[in-house]
């Protein structure tokens, strides 16, 4: 595989141009590595089996067992993929954009392969106008999973060159949107009274 294209995007104004070079590669089955409001994150189109396997391969996990979200740009048809009652949708409501992925029971039109054979679903819409223009131009969620490093100091890779140095033979493009964090989003499980599985960059306190 050919090197991957190295997309620089201003993080405050991404160029429309530069957006839709990045969603075509997602159109056509492709994998890229952007920004979001917490750390880098690896992402495919939904609807593409194929992409999701890669991304997986990448990742270095079998798909039942993969963490995968779903990166949206606001809550409009969140209802298509995850079951939300009005309490819940209120507090995410309140919490989104912001840095915090929030496990739902999926709907039967969440695709199959996407949330493997989980019965549950991570929705994030993340507060980074990279991500959210990629969404709105693609139509639909990315699904996405984050960009780990092997270092054992710093769990998460932020520096776009370096990320683009270790991974651009194994995806299609790999977005600079400048340097991302290395605390991840922290993800509630609103299945269960919003219990916290993984404390990261936002505190859901706040919001109850």
């Amino acid at each position: 595989m050919s090197n991957a294209a190295f997309i620089q995007i201003h993080p405050d104004n991404p160029q429309e141009r530069k957006i839709r070079e990045a969603v075509e590669i997602l159109r056509n089955g492709g994998v890229i590595i952007y920004p979001t409001d917490t750390i880098y994150g690896l992402g495919c189109d939904i609807h593409n089996a194929r992409a999701i396997e890669r991304v997986c391969q990448i990742k270095g996990v079998k798909p039942e067992k993969v963490n995968l979200s779903f990166i949206c740009s606001d809550l409009t048809h969140i209802s298509d993929y995850a079951k939300i009652d009005t309490p819940t949708y209120k507090v995410m409501k309140k919490a989104l954009p912001g840095p915090f992925t929030f496990v739902l029971d999926a709907t039967s039109n969440t695709p199959k392969y996407a949330s493997a054979k989980k019965k549950t679903v991570g929705i994030r819409v993340p507060n980074n106008n990279i991500a959210l223009q990629l969404v709105r131009e693609l139509g639909h969620p990315i699904l996405s999973t984050s960009v780990r490093d092997e270092d054992e100091v710093i769990e998460y890779s932020t520096d776009p060159e370096l990320i683009y140095e270790k991974y651009r033979n194994l995806v299609d493009a790999v977005i600079d949107g400048g340097p991302g964090n290395n605390i991840a989003s922290t993800v509630v499980d609103a299945t269960n009274n919003f219990e916290v599985l993984r404390q990261g960059a936002g505190d859901i306190e706040e919001y109850l």
